[in-house]
């Protein structure tokens, strides 16, 4: 797999021995997954957000059923606050691929279901994270990613 722009850490892997896909183990959802470029990049960037940024393991959901319209969706992380509220939407994708406009109309279509303050998209080598100026009723990009004690205490009542 693709060195990526995120700290490493001691993955697991293994081969399926009945299927024979690379699989790599998901922390959160605690089960093996098939290891793809946007599972790699999804592993290394929760490992980041945990170890680094101080966001509890516990409050980071992986592929998160949401209902956009009448279409069912799923967000690749959300993470939540104290209460469970959602406080950020995670979109990954692999190394190869360019974060577009279309990745952020893609998250933004999530986030009409989960109505949160704070997006991040990363495809592991680059990573955006934005955050929705109430007072000026914009998105303003940030220069880095907030640590989990800056995103908690930044959150708005609904």
């Amino acid at each position: 797999m693709d060195t990526l722009n995120l700290p490493s850490y001691e993955v697991r892997t293994r081969l399926n021995p009945k299927t024979s896909l690379q699989e790599i183990w998901d922390t959160q959802r605690r089960r093996w997954v098939k290891l793809t470029p946007e599972e790699w990049v999804r592993q290394h960037f929760v490992h980041f957000l945990v170890e680094y940024l101080h966001y509890p393991s516990g409050r980071i959901g992986n592929e998160i059923a949401i209902k956009v319209g009448k279409l069912e969706r799923r967000c690749d992380s959300v993470v939540f606050g104290d209460s469970g509220e959602p406080l950020l939407i995670v979109e990954y994708k692999a190394p190869t691929v360019t974060l577009s406009q279309e990745v952020f109309d893609q998250i933004g279509r999530y986030n009409i279901a989960l109505q949160v303050d704070w997006l991040l998209v990363s495809n592991g080598l680059q990573h955006y994270c934005c955050h929705l100026n109430r007072e000026a009723g914009r998105w303003e990009f940030l220069q880095g990613i907030p640590s989990y004690p800056e995103l908690s205490q930044q959150q708005h009542p609904r």
